[in-house]
């Protein structure tokens, strides 16, 4: 905030300095020639030198505002058009799934702002062990994940094959009670979601869940990012259900003041992926969960 304000006043004296300087120069240009026309000449390239850098600035910043639409607008034409396409499929949902195979797990990390990073930014949902522990945890009233106050359990177990080794794994979970709530007060326990990891074994499940980032290289030049998130039906190589979604980033990849371009082009989705089209200030900034969310609508867990 301090280096702004001297930036600020240091800026202010240049300007005065330069206004004082031109002042300056146009009075000497009618003091000291004696010849009228000399002076109106001599006036008039003080006037055009004074005046050539405040207006080569201001149009050159026109100019370059101008880009800066021609760019939102172009890329906004080419978002709108893959909009045509997107949104959700379902064929057929399955009822009574206790499990399914992950077939790719999210990275940890998070893309705040890789312009050609093709990781699926508006698919980013819990990354690592935390993506298996969103199919796995429990719900509570109002539908989100919530390790204690649980009212519909997640499915059973999730299988995924581990990048590492090639092996595939089974994970189920269970809650834990980290700190226990004291009976003579009102706080409330806290509780942790266990992950535990074995070989799988068969029967393994029918049904798996996988996503791509769709992006083309023209797509990220103008800061656009597109998604698949699908349902496969593994015995009969069917894809059952399908959610197509694109994001774009109207300032086109704007870091200043800590902008981070994916998170803000979240805000501009399709289809929508906050309650009220953009995140409102309670909401995380990556809406977590959406693909447990997305994926119970197809496979219907068993009735509680």
């Amino acid at each position: 905030m301090l280096g702004s304000t001297w930036v600020g006043d240091a800026l202010k004296w240049v300007i005065l300095l330069y206004v004082a300087l031109a002042a300056g120069a146009l009075v000497l240009c009618f003091v000291l020639p004696k010849s009228r026309r000399v002076q109106w000449v001599c006036g008039v390239a003080v006037a055009v030198a004074v005046l050539y850098f405040p207006v080569k600035i201001v149009v050159e910043t026109k100019l370059r505002q101008m880009q800066r639409d021609a760019r939102v607008d172009e890329a906004f034409r080419r978002y709108e058009e893959h909009c045509k396409t997107a949104g959700i499929k379902i064929t057929r949902t399955v009822e009574n799934v206790e499990g399914l195979l992950l077939m790719r797990v999210r990275p940890n990390h998070v893309n705040f702002g890789d312009q050609y990073a093709m990781d699926d930014p508006y698919g980013r949902d819990m990354g690592g062990d935390g993506y298996i522990k969103s199919f796995l945890e429990g719900k509570d009233l109002a539908g989100y994940v919530n390790v204690e106050k649980v009212v519909q359990n997640g499915y059973r177990y999730v299988d995924v094959v581990d990048e590492k080794d090639g092996k595939r794994y089974r994970y189920t979970g269970y809650a834990e009670e980290r700190i226990k709530r004291k009976p003579t007060t009102a706080a409330a326990g806290v509780f942790d979601f266990i992950l535990e990891k074995s070989p799988a074994t068969p029967p393994y499940p029918r049904y798996g869940v996988t996503y791509d980032d769709i992006s083309t290289r023209e797509d990220r030049d103008h800061w656009i990012a597109g998604s698949s998130l699908k349902v496969i039906d593994l015995e009969a190589s069917e894809v059952i259900a399908e959610r197509v979604g694109y994001i774009v980033d109207p300032g086109q990849g704007n870091i200043s003041g800590g902008r981070s371009p994916w998170i803000i082009a979240l805000d501009y989705a399709c289809p929508n992926l906050f309650k009220y089209g953009k995140a409102s200030p309670g909401e995380h900034a990556y809406p977590l969960d959406q693909a447990r969310n997305f994926v119970e609508k197809v496979l219907l867990l068993p009735k509680q």
